[in-house]
């Protein structure tokens, strides 16, 4: 076999790898949206959880502090479940752990979202939520999905894109977050220790949450004051 032969060969496993990341992360995206937006069984639609959090509190800042506890208190719960048995079940355990914690974070990126005026029935803004979840790579997905950086994910949810861009972005938030798995597979190794683990788990997802939460806020200002900044 020469060297032409060999590059070949790897490019067909690394082809394939990426089907496979790709095939992951549409399922994942799947998830968020089904799940972690409009809610399956008794996990609430993010839309009622703005909706109960309103009826509480008057403020609608104080809404959003309410529903960030709420999403942090569930974060190191889960966290700490998965995280009890070590190494030993990790390989297990933490793809579980990685869907549970997005369709978390998406649902509660999609609550702020709604409490600041936002559709979340809207594709765009659907996809704007998926991206919050990101972070800084977030510029960089909506450029390879052949879209200009926006600013505040907040004005892409306020555009009417074309549904083929809708789908690379959400593609490309899959794609970006099952192959973030594997570093957290690397920040855990804490978990070598069941319930010291359990702990280490907890607070980085708690951490992870929080830090989702102050993005969101940032990106996704009141809609009214949105619009007084467009003009």
């Amino acid at each position: 076999m020469g060297i032409f032969d060999r590059r070949s060969a790897h490019d067909e496993a690394t082809a394939s790898d990426d089907s496979a990341f790709g095939a992951a992360g549409t399922r994942l995206v799947e998830r968020l949206l089904d799940v972690g937006i409009d809610g399956r069984g008794r996990f609430d639609s993010a839309a009622d959880v703005a909706a109960q959090a309103m009826r509480r509190r008057s403020d609608p800042e104080r809404a959003i502090d309410d529903i960030v506890a709420e999403h942090l208190k569930l974060a190191a719960a889960g966290g700490f479940v998965t995280g009890l048995g070590g190494f030993v079940t990790l390989p297990v355990a933490l793809p579980a752990n990685v869907a549970g914690f997005y369709i978390v974070a998406t649902r509660m990126a999609a609550a702020i979202a709604a409490v600041r005026g936002y559709d979340v029935t809207d594709p765009a803004t659907r996809s704007a939520i998926l991206l919050s979840l990101v972070g800084a790579d977030a510029e960089d997905l909506l450029r390879k999905a052949g879209k200009a950086s926006t600013g505040r994910l907040a004005n892409l949810a306020a555009e009417r894109l074309p549904g083929p861009v809708l789908m690379a972005v959400n593609k490309g938030v899959g794609f970006r977050l099952v192959t973030q798995t594997g570093k957290r597979v690397f920040s855990r190794f804490g978990r070598g220790v069941p319930f010291l683990g359990g702990a280490l788990g907890a607070g980085l997802d708690t951490w992870a949450m929080r830090k989702i939460a102050d993005h969101v806020r940032s990106e996704f200002p009141r809609r009214d004051t949105l619009a007084l900044d467009a003009r």
